[in-house]
This record gives C-alpha cells, sequence and structure tokens, in this order.
C-alpha cells in the first residue's frame, strides 16, 4: 500500500516525538511498556496525535466517527439520554468529544425534546479538538453556550448523563505475548535508529489478568486495556446517580481473544489509510485497539455501577427509534433524505457499523429497563 506523506511541518513534528520517545527509552534502561509508548505516541504535549495540531476527524482527517455520518446518531441517542438525564440530575458530560459534533446534535436534538441539560461538560485534553469543538458549538448553537464547560480531568463526585463514543479504544493498552514458556509483556525498544518490539516477563496486576484468562493458548498476542478499566473503575467511584453510554467497536471477552485473532487487535489509521505498524510517523498516526467490553463491564461492576445493557450499535439504535426518526425527516423535508438514509444505513449496517460497534451502559440508581436495551439485550454474553 503507498501511503499518503506528511508535509514538512508534520513530519518535523513526528521526528520529535520520536526523538522524545526514544529519550524516554533510553532513562527507563532500554524498553518501555507498549502502553507508555501508546500514551506519548498519542497525548504527549503538543507532538502526540491528539495532544498537537493535526486535523483527525472529518474526510480531511484520518477517520470517520459516527456523528460525522449521520445527524441521526445523536437524535436517536437523545431518545436514551432524556429519561436518563429525568432520573438523575440535568448534567450531561461527554468524554473525549472529537470534532465536536456529536454535542451540537446532542444538543440541538435534547433542546427539540425540551429536555436541555443545565450543563454541558465536555472532558477533553486536546488543546485543539478543544478550540474546534469551541468554534463548532458557538456557532451552532450560539444561545446554549453559557451551558458548556470543559473538564481536564474526571469530576470527584457526578450525577447527570456521560458519553463516550470512541472512546475507549483510544486509551493505551498493554500487549501480551502467551509463549510455551510464559507470560511476557510486549514492549519498546530503540535498537539501530529505529524502534522496535522487545519482549520482557509479564508482572505485577498485568500477569495476573493475563493468567486470568485460562482459554488463551500459546502462540498468542493480545491487548490487555489496564487503562480503560481503571478509567471506568473511576466513574465507579465518582458517580453518584446517572449512567454511562459507552459506544465503541469490540467484542465480549471470549470473542475477543478468539483463537483467529492470535495477533491481537492493535491498528493505525493515517489519512483513511489502516495498517500495523504503529511506530511508522509516531503521533502522526491513530493507534487504537478493540474494547473487550467484558473486562471492562467487570471493572464497573466491581466499583459499585450497575450493567445496565449491552447490545449492538445497530440494535441500540433501531431501539431508539432511529427509522421513525428517519420517517419523520423524510415528511418535513428539511433534511435531503437520500443522504439521511445512506447515513442511517452505514450506522446499522453489520457490514458497515451495525456489529462490530456495541453500547455498553453502566449506571447507579438508575431503574431499567433502558430503551436502547429493551430488545435484543447481550448481556448475557459478556
Amino acid at each position: 500500500m503507498t501511503m499518503p506523506q506528511p508535509d514538512a511541518d508534520a513530519a518535523e513534528s513526528g521526528r520529535r516525538l520520536a526523538a522524545l520517545i526514544a529519550d524516554e527509552i533510553e532513562q527507563a534502561g532500554g524498553w518501555i511498556p507498549f502502553a507508555r509508548y501508546m500514551e506519548l505516541a498519542l497525548y504527549a504535549p503538543g507532538l502526540g496525535y491528539y495532544s498537537g495540531g493535526a486535523r483527525k476527524f472529518g474526510a480531511a482527517g484520518d477517520f470517520v466517527t459516527a456523528p460525522e455520518l449521520s445527524p441521526l446518531f445523536a437524535e436517536a441517542l437523545a431518545v436514551q439520554l432524556e429519561p436518563i438525564l429525568a432520573a438523575s440530575a440535568p448534567r450531561l458530560l461527554e468524554a473525549g468529544a472529537g470534532s465536536g459534533a456529536l454535542a451540537l446534535g446532542l444538543l440541538r436534538a435534547l433542546e427539540r425534546r425540551g429536555a436541555l441539560p443545565e450543563r454541558y461538560e465536555i472532558l477533553e485534553l486536546s488543546g485543539e479538538l478543544r478550540a474546534r469543538q469551541q468554534e463548532t458549538l458557538a456557532r451552532g448553537v450560539p444561545h446554549l453556550v453559557d451551558r458548556l464547560a470543559w473538564l481536564d480531568a474526571l469530576p470527584e463526585t457526578f450525577s447527570g448523563a456521560v458519553v463516550a463514543n470512541e472512546l475507549l479504544d483510544a486509551l493505551p493498552v498493554n500487549i501480551v505475548a502467551w509463549r510455551e514458556d510464559g507470560i511476557y509483556e510486549r514492549g519498546v525498544a530503540f535498537e539501530n535508529g529505529a524502534f522496535a518490539w522487545q519482549e520482557r516477563p509479564a508482572a505485577g496486576a498485568l500477569l495476573a489478568v493475563a493468567q486470568g484468562l485460562t482459554f488463551v493458548s500459546p502462540p498468542y498476542v493480545s491487548e490487555i486495556a489496564l487503562a480503560a478499566r481503571a478509567w471506568v473503575a473511576e466513574w465507579g467511584r465518582s458517580l453518584q446517580r446517572g449512567a454511562l453510554l459507552l459506544i465503541d467497536y469490540g467484542f465480549p471477552q471470549r470473542e475477543y481473544y478468539h483463537p483467529q485473532r492470535a495477533e491481537g487487535t492493535l491498528m493505525c489509521h493515517y489519512r483513511h489509510h489502516a495498517h500495523g505498524d504503529p511506530f511508522w510517523l509516531p503521533g502522526l498516526n491513530d493507534l487504537t485497539a478493540h474494547v473487550d467490553f467484558t473486562a471492562v463491564a467487570e471493572a464497573g461492576h466491581e466499583t459499585g455501577l450497575d450493567v445496565l445493557g449491552y447490545t449492538s450499535q445497530a440494535q441500540f439504535l433501531l431501539n431508539c427509534g432511529l427509522a421513525q426518526l428517519l420517517e419523520a425527516h423524510q415528511e418535513d423535508g428539511t433534511v435531503a433524505y437520500a443522504s439521511l438514509a445512506s447515513g442511517a444505513q452505514k450506522l446499522i449496517s453489520p457490514a458497515e457499523m451495525g456489529e462490530l460497534f456495541k453500547v455498553l451502559a453502566l449506571g447507579k440508581g438508575i431503574d431499567g429497563p433502558l430503551l436502547g436495551f429493551a430488545s435484543g439485550d447481550r448481556l448475557h454474553a459478556l
């Protein structure tokens, strides 16, 4: 595959980040866990993929997310958020808001439904994305800007609704190699002027989790997302009343560690090209891994959250009235129906996002069942 080449500024930024990572490897004695490499590649101040200035979302970026595909995504999600907000507190927090498209869509949809939150908070670590979100929302809903707030960290206590669309897949993952002679952690060394894989015996919490996956047979390489587990566990401690809707691509644990996925799910995205080399152009590629939804649900349950529902994105959106919302747009004629129908198809088609993407709801003090899981709930599969 011939990959597009970065411009001079982007290439220089990538070289600076590579030098920073190489220096950290040297300071650490010649090796760092892949999770640390991924953290720097994505979030190193001013240089990482999400903290630098590269455009990530939409046609000009590296990938397109559901809110950019169709406004129906936010409209259907608002149908589920309305009763959660009513049952908890009129406060909505979006973690990792990307381009701001989902925030804009949710605010518009909730306003039409008479269910606007008093506060819409965005947890965003990227200064560049924060600026884009502020511009998008100031232009799209100028009368609501006084309800908006940006956060640098999870709130100590929170009641209301939380949305995280394609956030968990961007949290750093540890990579584990099951070998005939033991379990190893894959890390990164710097050899002959280039980053290289290097394995060391797994230890601590990572080893304990890997040993618990007794159905994995060597040789096998895959990811264990300790950071995602920790992120959800933090919500278990801070959420007082409300629910989290976690939307991402992934599988239940048994399916995640299927023999057919013996090389893991780590993937890199660069200008709408997918590839498997995380060491190519660090800081200019998005690095992602699929989500182990069983592990995420367990992390929430262990810290006091109820597991309220788990299903495919297609089933969730249809339960929330996607078809009826599309039909309503056809009747009012305000949006090009053909474009809406095409976007809706991509959201729910098994060949597109409908089956690979899942929705997991975790909560506290919320009486179920939630509308989005009224039909086709797959809790039994976790």
